[in-house]
């Protein structure tokens, strides 16, 4: 089984990520913090990582940092409402597999890399709008 860590601060939009992704074949662990996320990859490890950039304690790119260093394998996706040109390029360099923008829109999975688990994708940022405004429809 694939194996998922979701790493957000915001409540709401972290277990509305964990129930998407159960509900499609993942198991989910989730992380509020990047101290926390980092113990979770040293841990149990995971396949795929939804990474917040702004978390408290570390930042999103510390804990890529540090999953790349345990994991090098795992594919990160960075998530974040931030678009910032410097940013992306820092996920870019610390070995992120793609970057998101917030708000998400759960019909359209096709800019989703973890489904494609073997299968690397190409860096992009793409702006998508959903999951911040609520749980994913039927």
């Amino acid at each position: 089984m694939r194996r998922m860590l979701i790493v957000e601060d915001e409540p709401r939009l972290r277990n509305c990520l964990q129930q998407f992704f159960a509900a499609r074949g993942f198991v989910v662990a989730a992380a509020f913090s990047g101290e926390e996320a980092v113990e979770e990859m040293r841990e149990h490890s995971a396949d795929v990582v939804l990474l917040d950039i702004v978390l408290p304690g570390l930042s999103g790119l510390e804990v890529l940092k540090r999953i790349k260093q345990l994991r090098p394998r795992a594919r990160v996706i960075m998530v974040s409402a931030l678009d910032a040109e410097e940013v992306r390029e820092a996920a870019r360099e610390y070995g992120a597999d793609a970057y998101i923008l917030k708000p998400f829109d759960f019909s359209d999975t096709t800019w989703f890399p973890a489904f494609a688990v073997t299968d690397p994708p190409r860096m992009a940022a793409r702006r998508i709008s959903g999951c911040s405004h609520g749980p994913p429809g039927p």
